[in-house]
């Protein structure tokens, strides 16, 4: 009997294409060790920021943090999240990346604290290309193809608490009330991508550039820390001297302050209740920028704005002045009844 014989099934097309040696994640741009190294480091840095309500190590699921129900008896818990923006293309310019963390951090702080909250826990997230172990994150991910090398971006969430009787939101505004702003430290996180075509396209300034109106390098004066208000807001809060509490971001003082406004009331600023820095008037000058356009997308030197009673008024510019806190009186509240601010 003769022997049947198959003949050898024609490879795939897919077959044909393979690979004779195996490829890896780090082939395709993830590299997992480099990633291991980089989170042993943000370990050691984040265990020093633990306190005793932190119940978890890194490397979990999930953050656990235990809430001081004597401290917080009727807590409400108060949460906000944001990024660094468009200021992080000065930070790729000038490989400055020391202080965007405390940027994204003191951003979060402010915008919990001026609702009279005490920050309990802060998350940040890292997503970059490739990992590089001298930029450290948080939670990282790296994303090869999605941001080009050397550029990275930065998030956070925070949660903080307060007790129910404390929470601070405007309602107890009233007419009469003074507006008391205290100072900036230049643009904090806000108005980068006008800032930096005014002095980069229009002017074309260099980020290494000594400018003689700014005083300073333009880098320099960009990369400014975004202040923290905690303390000083602490201070006034503790005193029971705040009706409403508004911090200076995205949107200037135009669309930042009407946020606690109760209706039926506007708040009347007064222009030449402070000194607006040169770096604000030499971008307006640069660009012929208009004067709502400028208020409504810079912070234009303030960068926190308390409301006061009238009453109150010289008890709180004491406490500021024995803190060395620099402040003005920026303007009042009144009854034109729009929520709207009024720049007199």
């Amino acid at each position: 009997m003769q022997e049947e014989t198959t003949a050898p099934k024609p490879e795939s097309a897919a077959a044909a294409k393979a690979p004779k040696q195996s490829i890896s994640y780090a082939d395709a741009g993830v590299d997992i060790s480099s990633g291991d190294r980089a989170k042993q480091r943000i370990k050691m840095l984040a265990r020093k920021t633990f306190n005793k309500q932190v119940l978890s190590e890194i490397g979990g699921f999930g953050g656990l943090f235990a809430l001081d129900l004597t401290k917080y008896p009727d807590p409400v818990l108060v949460s906000s999240a944001d990024g660094v923006g468009t200021k992080l293309k000065v930070a790729f310019e000038l490989g400055m990346h020391h202080s965007v963390g405390a940027d994204l951090v003191n951003h979060c702080v402010n915008d919990i604290a001026v609702q009279g909250a005490t920050p309990l826990f802060f998350l940040d997230y890292l997503a970059t290309g490739r990992l590089e172990n001298d930029v450290v994150g948080g939670e990282t991910a790296q994303m090869p193809g999605f941001y080009a090398d050397g550029e990275y971006d930065l998030a956070g969430t925070i949660v903080g608490a307060v007790n129910r009787p404390n929470i601070i939101t405007g309602e107890k505004i009233e007419p009469g009330d003074v507006l008391l702003g205290l100072p900036s430290n230049g643009l904090h996180t806000n108005g980068y991508s006008l800032a930096r075509k005014l002095l980069f396209e229009v002017a074309k300034y260099g980020p290494d550039q000594y400018v003689n109106e700014l005083k300073d390098k333009t880098g320099g004066a960009l990369m400014r820390t975004h202040r923290s208000y905690l303390s000083v807001i602490k201070k006034l809060t503790a005193g029971g001297l705040v009706s409403g509490l508004a911090h200076i971001t995205g949107g200037g003082i135009t669309e930042n302050l009407p946020r606690i406004l109760p209706r039926g009331l506007d708040a009347c600023v007064d222009l030449a209740g402070w000194q607006i820095p040169p770096l604000f008037t030499h971008l307006q000058q640069l660009g012929n920028v208009e004067q709502d356009e400028m208020f409504r997308t810079f912070n234009m030197g303030i960068g926190l704005i308390a409301v006061i009673p009238a009453e109150q008024i010289k008890k709180a510019k004491a406490i500021l002045n024995r803190a060395n806190e620099r402040h003005c009186i920026i303007g009042r509240i009144v009854t034109k009844g729009m929520r709207k601010v009024i720049y007199n």
